[in-house]
């Protein structure tokens, strides 16, 4: 039995002193990637009730609880293996809970309750997403840096849902490193955890990608595996880089939408300025779009008055770049240049909270 003194983090909290009923809970705990703190003693669970992330009473310690009448809080639900009959519900109410569970009918259910409140943050993490405003403006190489970046202070992924990209683990020097990739994860079905997914890429710190494996055949992007690495990726990391594709599909707009923000990497030239204001058009409802300006020949003023949004930051071409990214090292190999700085200045300009 896992004790209560031995719960470091807030862990779901099993409150049971049935055997069946708790034999029916733990699979389904380490389904949801839970370790749960159990308890046969209602007196002794008392520390563990406040602070646990949900609470699970069993149908037989359920009058017990009630006459110890703990504080009411969030997230508890009395739970049976039979039928449950109406004076259950009775005490479900006078306990506070939120609802009384028949766990045969509502194993799945429990699953996803138990890995929701597990990995619920305080504040999850945030994404944003960058895309080219023209091609060879730098967007992949932008948002391998600026991964970089927040991983200095936090935990980051960087995800490629660009699938005729260069490939962001080869960007990074990650390409040889063990871990889970698009193809393999666009083969999985049902919920994908947050620590699962964390502990499936390829890492370098406390940075993160998803690519694809070199020289894989037709690639394409599943809805589904998408939105649930998105999700997952939101839940574990602080920040979450998505690599966009210029190409228009209602798939990666769909996604952009769900970004905090949305990064427009333009190169400060009138055909570079030009592109950058058609893609501008396709994400026009984007409550936070701003761009990113790569060179100098253009003002920051007269960028924003093309492409109708406000630049965050404008930048120099750093030299040596591409020899950065061929030794292994990402684009962001020292923390001070034009990259560096720009990355930053993103960084810091995230407005309330962002980052």
């Amino acid at each position: 039995m896992t004790t209560l003194a031995e719960a470091a983090d807030p862990a779901p909290l099993i409150l049971t002193a049935d055997q069946a009923l708790l034999a029916e809970l733990l699979p389904l705990a380490a389904a949801a990637d839970v370790i749960p703190t159990t308890e046969d003693d209602p007196v002794a669970a008392l520390g563990a009730w406040r602070r646990a992330s949900l609470v699970l009473v069993g149908a037989d310690l359920a009058d017990v609880v009630v006459a110890l009448a703990p504080e009411r809080r969030p997230h508890v639900y009395v739970v049976t293996i039979v039928r449950a009959p109406d004076e259950l519900f009775r005490t479900a109410l006078v306990l506070g809970a939120e609802q009384v569970v028949e766990v045969a009918d509502s194993a799945g259910w429990l699953v996803e309750l138990m890995a929701d409140v597990a990995e619920r943050r305080t504040g999850h993490g945030r994404v944003v997403g960058v895309v080219g405003g023209s091609g060879g403006a730098g967007a992949t190489i932008f948002a391998c840096a600026l991964g970089q970046g927040a991983a200095a202070t936090g935990d980051a992924v960087v995800i490629d849902c660009d699938p005729q990209g260069p490939g962001l683990d080869r960007m990074l020097g990650l390409e040889r490193t063990d871990g889970f990739r698009w193809d393999a994860l666009c083969q999985t079905t049902g919920r994908l955890s947050a620590r699962a997914l964390r502990d499936a890429l390829p890492r370098r710190g406390r940075l993160g990608v998803l690519s694809w494996y070199s020289g894989a055949g037709s690639r394409s992007l599943q809805a589904f595996a998408l939105r649930e690495a998105v999700s997952a990726a939101r839940r574990g990391h602080d920040t979450v880089v998505l690599d966009l594709p210029r190409t228009p599909d209602r798939l990666v707009d769909e996604i952009a939408a769900r970004c905090d923000r949305l990064l427009l990497v333009a190169v400060a030239s009138v055909p570079g300025v030009s592109a950058a204001a058609r893609v501008r058009e396709r994400f026009g409802r984007h409550p936070d779009l701003r761009v990113v300006v790569r060179g100098e020949a253009l003002s920051v003023g007269d960028v924003e008055a093309v492409v109708q949004a406000p630049v965050v930051v404008q930048m120099r071409d750093q030299p040596r770049l591409i020899e950065a990214v061929d030794l292994g090292l990402g684009p962001l190999r020292h923390r001070r240049g034009p990259l560096a700085t720009a990355v930053a200045e993103v960084l810091r300009s995230g407005g309330e909270g962002l980052w």
